[in-house]
Parts: C-alpha cells; sequence; structure tokens
C-alpha cells in the first residue's frame, strides 16, 4: 500500500488508502480503524507519520477519536445546497432519511423588541415560539428555534409543528414562500446544545440565523438554529460576474 519509490508522501498515501477504505464500504460509520502503531508496524512507516494522515482525516470529519477508546469512522456528513429554500423536513426526505422533530417548547409570547423588528410587528404583538429538536432517522442533528406571528400564521398546532411548519403555511393557508436571508457562523455547544443533541459541550457547531419571506415581502419567520458541525456542512456554487 506504501509505495516508498513514490514522490508522494508517505503521509497522503496513507490517507488516501484509509479514505478509500471508507468510500468502498469497507470501514463503515462507527468502525474502529488501526492503532497508529499497528499502521506503522504494517507498512513500515513511523508513528508520526500515520498521525499526521489521521489527524488530516479528522480534521476533514471522516474520523473521529475517544479518549481511552481509539479512532472511528465518523458518520457521513449530509450536504446542505445554499441554493433554494426548503425546510429541514424537505431536505432530509430527499436523502431518503426519515425527519422527525421533538418538540422542547411551544407558545404564543409577546414579542420582544428584536423579535418584533426582525418579523416587522409592533412590541408585545403575539409570536409562536417553537422550540425543536430536529433529528434524521432518529439522530438528533439541530436544535432549532422559531418566531412567528400569530396575526399572520393562524392556527398553527402542536400536531403541525410535529410535521411540516411551511407544507401548512403554503397547502393550508396559502401563503406563498418567497426568499430567505441566511447567515452562518461558526459556534461551540453550550450546555443545553449538549444536553439536547446528545454530544460534549464546546463541541463545534454551525449557528444558522434565516429570515424568511413571503411572495409581497412579509416577514415569515426568523429562525435561530444550531447545527452539529459533525453532521452538517454546506456547500455553493459560486460564479464569477462577468
Amino acid at each position: 500500500m506504501i509505495d516508498k519509490s513514490s514522490p508522494i508522501p508517505f503521509y497522503y498515501q496513507l490517507e488516501s488508502f484509509i479514505k478509500d477504505q471508507i468510500n468502498s464500504g469497507n470501514l463503515v460509520p462507527g468502525d474502529t480503524i488501526p492503532s497508529e502503531r499497528e499502521y506503522a508496524e504494517a507498512y513500515g512507516i513511523s508513528r508520526m507519520t500515520v498521525r499526521q494522515a489521521i489527524n488530516s482525516l479528522v480534521t476533514e470529519g471522516l474520523l473521529y477519536r475517544k479518549k481511552g477508546s481509539g479512532t472511528f469512522v465518523a458518520n457521513k456528513k449530509i450536504e446542505q445546497p445554499l441554493q433554494g429554500l426548503t425546510s429541514f423536513t424537505e431536505d432530509m426526505k430527499k436523502r431518503g432519511m426519515n425527519p422527525t422533530s421533538e418538540l422542547i417548547h411551544f407558545e404564543i409570547v409577546p414579542a420582544s423588541i428584536n423579535i418584533a423588528d426582525e418579523l416587522h410587528i409592533k412590541e408585545h404583538a403575539p409570536v409562536y415560539e417553537i422550540k425543536r429538536i430536529r433529528l434524521a432517522d432518529g439522530e438528533p442533528m439541530a436544535l432549532e428555534t422559531n418566531y412567528i406571528s400569530a396575526n399572520l400564521v393562524k392556527g398553527l398546532t402542536e400536531e403541525v409543528v410535529n410535521t411540516s411548519i411551511y407544507a401548512y403555511i403554503e397547502e393550508k393557508l396559502n401563503l406563498e414562500i418567497a426568499h430567505a436571508d441566511q447567515m452562518i457562523e461558526s459556534i461551540q455547544a453550550s450546555s443545553e446544545d449538549a444536553r439536547l443533541l446528545k454530544i460534549n459541550k464546546d463541541h463545534p457547531m454551525l449557528y444558522i440565523k434565516r429570515n424568511t419571506f413571503l411572495q409581497d415581502g412579509t416577514p415569515l419567520e426568523l429562525v435561530k438554529s444550531h447545527y452539529r458541525g459533525d453532521r452538517y456542512k454546506f456547500f455553493i456554487k459560486m460564479k464569477r460576474f462577468e
């Protein structure tokens, strides 16, 4: 596997081999890979070289370490395109996964000045405050909090919230969702994130703030989401301006 006559660095050859093992299905999520010592002895390379290869794969998200247990193959990250406006439910169904939600909090509350400003409504106007754990095939993916004007979207219930809010808005209320502005930044998991998403505190997360608008420009919702950094990645196609 390691061609010592090749100009390609040994660490990169080992990294490519492990990656091929994962992509071919010879190593699957949850599998333990050999130790640094085992790789070093099997292929006649230094443990430092092995460590460099494994570190690169950990950084890439293909492997993860458990202290005292070893290094394991990670679950494949879900790719989410930044083009197009879809719901979590729609995204997961497209990938052949079963989307579910665990409702943590659902009530009508008076809008704070910040929420009112985001939704272009009066301060203290009624808004739905919805907090959910979003799951795919039973695995927690994100912690999501929605704020929606109760005067705009009427009749929202726990049953609707546990299925698809977008489907209710478009199919039952005949409101046309047009576009959204989205901001993404990296954060570390809070104690609440860790408890609800079953991860460690300070785990890498993606914080996403989304403002969604109807066809006539009316703000529909404000969504604040904390996505697990080890299970989600985003991509976008970019064209050079002519």
